[in-house]
């Protein structure tokens, strides 16, 4: 009879396993999750979404994963091949010197090709056309093409834009003739409407920061001084913004307009509509001109755009929308994202409180992040643990927080590295895999992605710098050698996919590869520039003791007492007793150093950052398996 029993045992055993199988199969990793994120498995019977369909019908392959095998991921057990795991043999491990100086080599020469075919082929005019050979400048024939207009307006836009690349990359002789041509040549006496956004972070930005690198007495980056200098771009700078200073005359809510004529003011048709970031992400720069300057007339008009901006939030949500009229206030666009209309403000609340110390910025900054991961994320609690799908931040209602869409834009690949900064860098890792994953299907990333239909909406890549920045900062957040191995990726996709005669041109269609004949001057100023110090463990960025802060348009600015000291008191009279308390230099390091990035445990260097079950999760949900 005992082993009647014994068997009986056995049996009943079984069978509740297996009734414990089919319950986790049923419900699947969105357990608990349906209702939150529109990625989580649908109900029983229902259909697949297309992302599951896909993996689903893929051959039982090395790596893939359908719906009837989730519980081998959730399990731990996974999916690959027999004798090791194909994400950790990829990427973990140690990445061995020698390739990292190829690639560090190959990333200083990718920004050589561009900059000399510009200088050769293109200069003085504004961009490069790489497939042809030639200039190009702002559109005279179509004053409404704004996709060229809003950037380009006749002051030689590649060559200012590039020159703290020059200088990071130590290439001081030509940092130096380069400087003495844009004093010599650069002029903005333009009949030029431009965009005060483009113009601010593009050129004011570059002539703040080469000013700056000119003027540093520590001189890090080599000898980058110029003979008989007089604080030439620094006053190009002031010209500059004084140009732009009509955009914030006679706007009821003080929301600048969004363009200006450099040599007439606000043109008598203009818009009364902007987005949010284009009027509320000035504050780095003409913060900076003002503080060196000593005149508090800049950082004032920027500073008042970000307050009306503010308080123009949904009282419900803590949400901005992306599109303001500036006479009225109200919101024209009620999309909040994390994309297009509305990055770079973000981005600037906390830098600009990095950078200047005033705890207001902060505040706000610190508001807005918690509405973000209130109303715009998506997917599991925890990154690298857990059930769910990993986390996405998504486009919704404003006022309501309801999904509007279901796209995400290549601009949103920025957010992982403004993470990295505030010490939500287990957050940041899922969020930078996700975009990475898009960039291993297309070898680039296209300008909107449906993460619903698994397919670009929109599928040209203009050769953006956002992801190669988020990689950069996490890297140097985790030192993780996973992430060299992505810039390798980025590096190598550059060069198969948009290197052409002259140059690197913009990807027309991700899928095809075809191109337009077009160079933009952040290639320079930014993509080339993050993929270069990736990979320059020995730079003055890390190694000279400085603290650095890059821009929206990636110039870069030293953290030091100058910028947190301002000769003014009575810029917001009202809050004078709130901005008392300003950070100190020492309360910097707390906020924005390695401390806060202690939340990735040191034995976790040369392991992959995120567990290849999630790795494998995201790939098969932007369709790579």
């Amino acid at each position: 009879m005992r082993w009647r029993s014994l068997v009986l045992g056995l049996l009943l055993l079984r069978l509740g396993l297996h009734g414990l199988l089919w319950l986790v199969s049923a419900l699947g990793p969105g357990l608990g999750f349906q209702q939150r994120f529109p990625f989580a498995l649908p109900p029983r019977g229902a259909p697949d979404p297309p992302w599951l369909r896909a993996a689903a019908g893929q051959p039982r392959a090395a790596g893939r994963c359908g719906r009837a095998h989730w519980g081998c991921l959730l399990r731990g057990g996974g999916c690959g091949p027999a004798g090791g795991d194909e994400y950790e043999k990829r990427y973990s491990g140690a990445f061995p010197p020698q390739l990292r100086a190829q690639l560090r080599d190959a990333a200083r020469g990718m920004f050589a090709f561009g900059y000399d075919n510009y200088m050769r082929h293109a200069f003085p005019q504004d961009e490069l056309n790489p497939v042809h050979c030639r200039g190009r400048g702002p559109d005279r024939a179509d004053p409404s093409n704004l996709n060229i207009n809003d950037v380009l307006g006749n002051y030689s836009l590649t060559l200012i834009d590039a020159l703290d690349t020059l200088a990071v990359m130590g290439n001081s002789s030509e940092f130096q003739k380069a400087v003495k041509l844009v004093i010599d040549t650069v002029s903005f006496d333009k009949d030029s409407t431009v965009q005060v956004f483009e113009a601010t972070i593009r050129v004011l930005g570059s002539l703040l920061s080469a000013h700056i690198i000119i003027t540093d007495t520590m001189q890090p980056f080599g000898d980058m001084t110029i003979k008989d200098y007089d604080d030439e771009l620094l006053h190009m700078a002031r010209d500059l913004a004084v140009r732009l200073l009509p955009a914030f005359e006679n706007t009821k809510t003080g929301i600048p307009y969004p363009r200006v004529n450099l040599k007439k003011g606000v043109p008598p048709d203009s818009n009364n509509e902007t987005c949010t970031a284009g009027a509320g992400s000035l504050l780095v720069e003409f913060g900076i001109l003002s503080r060196l300057l000593g005149d508090s007339t800049f950082e004032w008009v920027a500073r008042r755009a970000v307050k009306a901006l503010w308080s123009l939030r949904s009282n419900d949500t803590g949400l901005l929308g992306n599109v303001v009229n500036i006479q009225t206030g109200h919101w024209v666009g009620k999309q909040s994202g994390l994309g297009a209309g509305l990055d770079s403000f973000y981005e600037y609340l906390l830098k600009s409180y990095i950078l200047f110390g005033e705890k207001e910025d902060l505040e706000m900054f610190n508001d807005a992040y918690r509405s973000i991961q209130n109303y715009l994320r998506r997917g599991r609690e925890a990154c690298n643990e857990g059930e769910g799908d990993p986390p996405l931040y998504v486009n919704v209602n404003m006022f309501s927080g309801q999904l509007m869409n279901t796209w995400i834009d290549s601009l949103q690949a920025f957010f992982p590295g403004l993470q990295v900064l505030i010490g939500d860098v287990e957050d940041a890792i899922c969020l930078h895999a996700f975009y990475y994953a898009i960039w291993k299907r297309y070898g680039a990333l296209p300008e909107r992605y449906n993460w619903q239909l698994q397919a670009p909406d929109v599928l040209f890549y203009p050769l953006r710098p956002e992801l190669v920045e988020s990689t950069y900062l996490l890297y140097q957040a985790t030192k993780n050698p996973y992430y060299l191995h992505v810039g390798m990726d980025i590096l190598q996709s550059l060069e198969k996919y948009t290197k052409v005669k002259c140059g690197y041109a913009t990807l027309h269609h991700v899928i095809e590869k075809s191109k337009e004949d077009r160079m933009e001057s952040f290639f320079l100023s930014e993509t080339c520039k993050y993929l270069y110090l990736l990979f320059d463990e020995e730079n003055p960025v890390h190694k000279s003791g400085n603290k650095y802060m890059f821009t929206t348009e990636g110039h870069i600015v030293s953290v030091d007492k100058r910028f947190r000291d301002s000769l003014w008191q009575d810029t917001f009279p009202e809050e004078d007793e709130r901005n008392a308390e300003k950070l100190k230099p020492n309360e910097l390091k707390a906020m924005n150093s390695s401390s806060n990035c202690n939340r990735v445990p040191d034995e976790r260097r040369y392991l992959l950052p995120l567990k290849s079950i999630y790795m494998r999760q995201i790939d098969q949900m932007v369709g790579l398996i």
